[in-house]
């Protein structure tokens, strides 16, 4: 049976569409995942401890692979086997540790080129940093889906910007070139920016600390959101 135009099952197989095409050649999630998690004091890497019963690093790729677009994680040896549980080996830039005695200019500015550079022909990047496991994979999709209208996109939850923050392909050139511990917040002021406002608080929250984790598990457990903590960098 075919259906009329403008009938709802001819609209609900169009948006089908839209959404499988954005997931095939949409841009890429670009995990950074290489930093030592300083601020963190408990046994072992912040984004080793556990959230339920996956590692705060997995729960994150997680999420990702469930909004099907495609992602790259640049991370550490330390922290690869937890990542290889979840990704493919070719999805994943491996870097030293922040610190090493390395002529790379280690930090969150050059993990983001790497990971960009990792997939230098994509439509565009989300960031989306490894500690950030309670963004929705919807939120992620309406990022990605806004990204083909504006240079750079950010969801916000009650009026205050989080992750991810997306990037369209003529930003490569300026993303490539970060260094060291600068992230991207100059980009985000000097091109038209746009803001989503989503219902989703994982967009504010990340795993910085131990509070932070104990605050993570709560609302991962179902717990209610009293109040979004704020978030702790920069794109």
């Amino acid at each position: 049976m075919v259906g009329l135009p403008g009938a709802p099952g001819v609209r609900v197989a169009v948006e089908g569409l839209a959404v499988s095409a954005l997931k095939a050649s949409g841009p890429v999630v670009v995990v950074p995942a290489a930093g030592r998690g300083s601020r963190f004091q408990g046994a072992g890497h912040k984004l080793g401890q556990s959230l339920g019963d996956a590692p705060v690093l997995a729960r994150t790729l997680e999420n990702v692979i469930a909004s099907g677009l495609p992602l790259v994680v640049v991370t550490t040896a330390e922290l690869v086997p937890i990542a290889r549980a979840v990704v493919a080996a070719r999805d994943i830039v491996l870097l030293p540790p922040v610190g090493s005695a390395s002529r790379e200019p280690l930090g969150m500015g050059y993990t983001i080129a790497c990971g960009v550079h990792a997939r230098a022909n994509a439509p565009g990047w989300l960031i989306l940093p490894g500690d950030m496991p309670l963004v929705r994979p919807e939120t992620l999709t309406a990022v990605a889906r806004t990204l083909s209208q504006y240079p750079v996109v950010y969801p916000q939850f009650r009026g205050r910007r989080g992750h991810p923050v997306g990037f369209s392909v003529e930003l490569y050139t300026e993303l490539i070139k970060l260094q060291g511990d600068e992230g991207a917040r100059r980009l985000l002021a000097r091109y038209p920016s746009q803001a989503l406002d989503l219902d989703d608080p994982g967009v504010l929250i990340d795993v910085d600390t131990d509070g932070d984790l104990e605050r993570a598990r709560r609302l991962h457990a179902g717990a209610e959101l009293e109040e979004a903590p704020s978030l702790g960098r920069s794109a």
